[in-house]
């Protein structure tokens, strides 16, 4: 196979189905030379109009889920939105032939797909993930609170099937002015953050130094400016927590639907 657009009759659809990676705009430009996906296969494009599927044909007959295959499709989005706008298809999608990417994923949706990737070009997704130091933020919900601290100095020593019922009324009240501290940190490093994005995305996590965690979708002509501003904030709670900005990643918290990651 040569060229990066793939047509119908290079693929025997008894053994062979199409992986699909994302949806880009159509054109050649918008595969990188030597690209390759599953199986170290090459990813072309089906082309409907203005948009395009990135694909590689894949064999039917295979292991689900194996870490490379997960790993070859991150990188092959993470190539795509190096070179313009991608909209992330979610892993594992395959499809039976190039007709059926044709019609039933780009056909019906041809706008739609064209204005998710007008709403995505020249921006990007960033990672910010703020922790807290569980040391430091535990010793400030001791100091804040008085019956926080009153429990913690009754069960000090004390067998634990003794002061069972204390013990649990202590992470009772420990987790409650925890979640009240992170609602305010959280919201200020959010008010510094915001200006400088078009939209952001939270995550939930159960851990008890996570302090934020939110995708960012950043114009890159203003991501220097976002980047400057955390590492000043960074810099201002260095004692109290720790601030890691990852990226750029394909935009998977900005698109939605059935396809979509």
């Amino acid at each position: 196979m040569s060229g990066a657009v793939l047509v119908a009759d290079e693929i025997d659809t008894s053994t062979t189905g199409v992986y699909v990676y994302g949806i880009v705009e159509a054109g050649d430009a918008r595969v990188p030379p030597g690209l390759a996906g599953l199986d170290d296969v090459p990813v072309r494009l089906v082309a409907h109009g203005d948009v395009a599927a990135a694909v590689s044909p894949v064999a039917l007959e295979r292991p689900p889920g194996r870490r490379a295959e997960v790993m070859a499709h991150s990188r092959v989005l993470e190539a795509l939105a190096e070179t313009g706008p991608v909209v992330p298809v979610q892993f594992g999608s395959i499809l039976g032939d190039v007709d059926t990417v044709t019609h039933e994923l780009l056909g019906p949706e041809g706008e739609r797909w064209a204005g998710l990737l007008e709403a995505l070009r020249d921006r990007t997704q960033l990672n910010l993930r703020v922790t807290y130091h569980e040391d430091v933020v535990l010793a400030e919900v001791v100091a804040e609170d008085a019956d926080v601290a009153r429990l913690r100095e009754r069960t000090r020593g004390v067998p634990e099937d003794v002061a069972h019922g204390d013990r649990v009324r202590l992470g009772q009240l420990v987790s409650q002015v925890l979640e009240r501290k992170r609602a305010q940190d959280a919201d200020m490093v959010l008010g510094l953050v915001l200006p400088h994005v078009v939209s952001y995305d939270l995550r939930d996590r159960g851990d008890v130094d996570h302090l934020l965690d939110v995708a960012l979708l950043v114009d890159d002509a203003r991501r220097a400016e976002l980047e400057d501003a955390l590492e000043g904030l960074a810099e201002a709670m260095h004692e109290r927590a720790r601030f890691q900005l990852m990226g750029p990643v394909p935009p998977y918290d900005f698109v939605d639907g059935d396809w979509w990651a």
